[in-house]
């Protein structure tokens, strides 16, 4: 990639880790296109902190959910800045209960969000990307770490990983890459909201290093994958976890 193509959409780029992912590639001299779903308020405060820091940013509401959304998300990043040549799917959702407790709608949620969305945008990915681009999607160490209650999240987010590594081949011959980052415990307010002290300290612990995760260490992760010393590291998934699991 050159300076002119550094352009990257982050789904999910107006909170926690994918806000975190926006500022990171930003700093690297990317141009963000920051997505939202629902907060625009806090896409705009993550646009306006990159321009305050020399980057170029801007926003796309869009439901990646919806492939109509994910079509319009590129078509207007393709308008704001040229062809996208990063996609970032930080979007996702967690409603977490016991099998027996979960709903049809927790179910869809899981589904719609986290593996139809994956799919939507990295079919619209495929078709339209150039060469040389690369594609860094997000699950989580959850699906090694096989927690109670989190059997749907963890099942949709193990798709993920496969549909990941799969469309990983289908490039073959477009030098794109294709990989994806699977956290362990990361300090956000949505992680955070809820759980005790006690809680969280706990989850602090899996990990040898006994800390949780900074949304800035997922993004530093994301950037090495996004950025030339990552081109070798292809179809592969990397539990960013601090060795959890």
């Amino acid at each position: 990639m050159t300076q002119d193509n550094r352009i990257a959409i982050v789904t999910g780029g107006s909170r926690g880790i994918g806000a975190a992912v926006a500022r990171q590639l930003a700093a690297d001299g990317f141009s963000i296109m920051v997505n939202h779903s629902t907060n625009r308020d806090a896409a705009l405060s993550v646009i306006d902190e990159i321009k305050a820091a020399g980057g170029r940013a801007d926003g796309c509401q869009a439901d990646v959910s919806r492939a109509a959304d994910v079509v319009r998300l590129f078509e207007y990043t393709q308008e704001r800045f040229g062809l996208p040549t990063v996609l970032v799917n930080a979007a996702g959702a967690m409603q977490l209960a016991p099998m027996a407790d979960c709903d049809d709608e927790c179910f869809d949620t899981m589904v719609n969000v986290n593996f139809r969305g994956t799919f939507n945008t990295l079919r619209e990915a495929a078709k339209r990307m150039p060469q040389g681009s690369r594609i860094i999607n997000f699950s989580s160490s959850v699906v090694g770490l096989k927690y109670p209650g989190y059997a749907l999240y963890a099942a949709s987010k193990a798709a993920v990983e496969t549909m990941s590594a799969i469309v990983s081949k289908e490039m073959r011959g477009r030098n794109i890459t294709v990989n994806t980052v699977a956290p362990g415990p990361t300090a956000t307010s949505l992680f955070l909201q809820g759980k005790s002290d006690a809680q969280i300290d706990q989850l602090a612990r899996v990990s040898p290093l006994e800390r949780l995760a900074e949304p800035r260490d997922i993004a530093h992760a994301v950037a090495f994958l996004a950025g030339p010393q990552g081109g070798w590291i292809n179809g592969q998934t990397l539990r960013a976890n601090g060795g959890a699991v």
